[in-house]
C-alpha cells in the first residue's frame, strides 16, 4: 500500500484507511517506535487498574483511606434486621 506524506501545520502526516486502522486495532493511544528507517506502530492497550497504586498514595496522604464498611461484617446473621 503507498500514501503520501501531507502537511500538517508545521509537520508532516499520513492518512491511514479506516480498514487498517481497524486492522491494527487503533483507537486511542499509539505507540511509535523507529527502528534504523523504519517507523512501527503500535496500539497501546491500557491496562486495568492502571494508575491505582499512585491515587491511593495521594488518598492516604490526604487522609481520605478510610474504610467505609466496618471491618467485620457478623455472616452468621444473629443479628440482622429481615
Amino acid at each position: 500500500m503507498t500514501t503520501t506524506l501531507v502537511h500538517i501545520g508545521n509537520s508532516k502526516g499520513i492518512r491511514i484507511p479506516k480498514a487498517v486502522l481497524e486492522q491494527c486495532h487503533f483507537t486511542g493511544d499509539i505507540d511509535m517506535q523507529v527502528e534504523g528507517n523504519t517507523l512501527i506502530l503500535k496500539p497501546i492497550k491500557h491496562r486495568a487498574r492502571a494508575g491505582w497504586d499512585e491515587a491511593f498514595k495521594k488518598m492516604h496522604a490526604n487522609g481520605e483511606d478510610v474504610l467505609l464498611m466496618p471491618e467485620y461484617i457478623d455472616m452468621d446473621g444473629k443479628d440482622w434486621q429481615w
